[in-house]
């Protein structure tokens, strides 16, 4: 490294008159030193992603982290598969979504957990029957540069997640939208050379860099994540107005396009959008949660008639093609047997983003016999 250091002063003093040459000795410098530590040149751009599942299960007071056994995707090396750790190099809106199974007569209980202590989202499962099924739960959240993001079980003998090869258990998380500042300088969680950067050449992997005018070209963002802490019930008030579920907890709202208040989403960007939602299913009620566009037309829904004390838990997602104004909300089922459970474990999320701005989107939305 100190003689790559030596020598390219003396090269851009070389190739001075030829700024199109400089920039390629550059690059080609940039890729030597990369290949030199075995790493590729891309995980140093502001790529964030990882995706691993586990083949076996935990039974509680054995281990309290979920650990992971098949690593399938790992950008930035930000995940650790033997902790089960997420570390963030990168500042900004991560998307995680997390599938756990529950064990035969066990309890399931898993938590998401930010920097060791702040529970951010749960899946949970209180029967103990003989059955096994999946649960699963997703949140958006906003992390700084060493923020740590795990799954947590409950530390106890009648708790349980169950795999086998199949698997049951995975846990994802990739960047949606970096912070503006990470763009001058960020965290490795890896051994990297310093970067190697001639003057008048534009970011390596900048991909929203203008040549011409030299600046950061801004795409549209708009992403929120929401959550409850508290249960909905449903009440015999006879025909009503459909009121939109609410939310007390705001982990992500970039754009400011998510009132948290009405529970309203109001589309700024026409394009595609990804949303998800899970709730919770309260003791002796039904559950029944739509997502709806505009005056209530019903997109998706979850639904769960069982009437038992059991608490459990239903996810649901979809992209939509939404133009300027289209609003989005979630409604619960507003009559007596009817509830969404939650508590400050955070059972019921809803989360946001857009995909493709219009352009990249191809704009349909087609109902056929």
């Amino acid at each position: 490294m100190k003689s790559l250091q030596i020598l390219r002063p003396a090269c851009v003093a070389l190739w001075r008159p030829n700024r199109c040459v400089s920039c390629l000795l550059g690059l080609i410098i940039y890729l030597g030193c990369a290949a030199s530590f075995n790493i590729s040149p891309m995980t140093t751009g502001l790529r964030s992603a990882f995706s691993a599942t586990r083949s076996s299960s935990i039974l509680g007071g054995t281990q309290r982290a979920v650990t992971f056994d098949r690593l399938l995707v790992n950008i930035g090396e930000d995940f650790n598969p033997e902790t089960g750790t997420f570390r963030c190099r990168l500042p900004g809106a991560y998307y995680l979504s997390f599938t756990v199974g529950k064990f035969p007569k066990k309890m399931l209980s898993v938590m998401l957990v930010k920097n060791g202590m702040e529970v951010q989202a749960m899946a949970y499962d209180g029967y103990q029957n003989q059955g096994r099924k999946v649960q699963s739960q997703s949140v958006m959240i906003s992390l700084k540069p060493m923020d740590t993001v795990y799954l947590l079980l409950q530390e106890n003998p009648h708790y349980a997640i169950y795999s086998n090869v199949g698997p049951y258990i995975t846990f994802s998380g990739y960047l949606i939208y970096p912070d503006s500042t990470s763009s001058v300088g960020y965290l490795n969680n890896h051994l990297s050379p310093p970067g190697l950067h001639l003057p008048g050449c534009p970011p390596p992997v900048d991909a929203y860099y203008d040549w011409r005018r030299r600046t950061t070209i801004e795409e549209p963002r708009s992403a929120f994540s929401v959550a409850r802490t508290r249960s909905a019930l449903g009440e015999s008030r006879g025909h009503r107005e459909r009121e939109a579920l609410t939310f007390d907890v705001e982990y992500v709202n970039i754009g400011g396009h998510f009132n948290k208040t009405s529970g309203h989403f109001t589309c700024h960007f026409p394009g595609a959008y990804y949303f998800a939602f899970t709730v919770g299913k309260h003791p002796r009620r039904a559950v029944s949660v739509k997502l709806m566009t505009g005056k209530g037309e019903v997109r998706a829904m979850v639904f769960d008639e069982d009437m038992s004390r059991r608490r459990e838990m239903q996810s649901q997602s979809l992209l939509l093609s939404l133009k300027r104004g289209d609003t989005v909300w979630l409604y619960s089922q507003q009559d007596e047997g009817y509830a969404v459970y939650s508590n400050q474990g955070r059972y019921t999320t809803f989360s946001g983003f857009l995909v493709y701005p219009d352009g990249e989107s191809m704009n349909i939305d087609r109902t056929f016999p």
